[in-house]
């Protein structure tokens, strides 16, 4: 039980010294690459800007997997995220999935006090606690569910502290803090879990490393920022 406690005060303290939108406020440009079992197969681009209390974030990815030289699996996509200070206002996105289109328009609905989404795998009411389920901020290991910058489908999940952590990505070395990210619901089928290990720098606030299981060994890891 005390070690339990100390857990719960840990991860506390490890969130309250970390700020907000007004943290990334700053960078210009987070470049993510993607790996498929230790092959690269595609990007996801942050860019951000900023014109008084409003921060756009717009989201760009790309990427293909290939067996035997032809394409079996191609996504591609954009999305664009609008705060205001550190409230989400809205949220957008369009995706070409083997040729499918998905899609997310989410917008704060003020009166209710709820976002409402219209999406391509959902449509309804969500609460203001859930966070967009991108890799650029660090409020997706404090929110309680995220939903998906995809489709617009929410989902419950528990965010464990696993340990504090040196790695190197592209010869650089991080001080980060390793957290795991899976599914409240433990009923849904395998591949609808959430299942992610994301490693959080310390000195940027920025999430470097993300890695999952999925029909193959899948990495997000950092390449640059500005």
């Amino acid at each position: 039980m005390k070690k339990f406690v100390l857990g719960i005060i840990f991860i506390f303290i490890c969130f309250a010294s970390y700020a907000h939108i007004g943290h990334y406020s700053n960078y210009k440009k987070i470049e993510m690459e993607i790996l498929r079992n230790n092959e690269l197969i595609g990007y996801n681009y942050y860019f951000f800007s900023k014109q008084d209390n409003v921060t756009l974030v717009t989201n760009q990815f790309k990427f293909e997997v290939k067996l035997l030289g032809a394409t079996i699996f191609e996504v591609e996509g954009i999305g664009e995220e609008k705060y205001f200070k550190d409230q989400l206002i809205s949220f957008n996105s369009k995706t070409l999935q083997n040729n499918k289109k998905k899609f997310v328009n989410l917008n704060l609905n003020k009166d209710k006090k709820k976002f409402d989404i219209l999406g391509s795998s959902f449509s309804g009411e969500a609460s203001l606690e859930n966070a967009i389920g991108n890799w650029w901020s660090h409020k997706i290991l404090q929110a309680k569910s995220q939903i998906s910058p995809i489709s617009g489908s929410i989902k419950r999940q528990l965010v464990t502290f696993i340990k504090k952590e040196k790695i190197i990505i592209n010869s650089k070395e991080y001080e980060t803090d390793h957290f795991k990210i899976t599914s409240k619901d433990m009923s849904l089928p395998d591949d609808k879990k959430l299942n992610f290990d994301v490693w959080l720098d310390k000195k940027t606030s920025l999430i470097v490393r993300v890695t999952y299981q999925r029909m193959g060994s899948w990495e997000y890891r950092i390449k640059n920022y500005e």
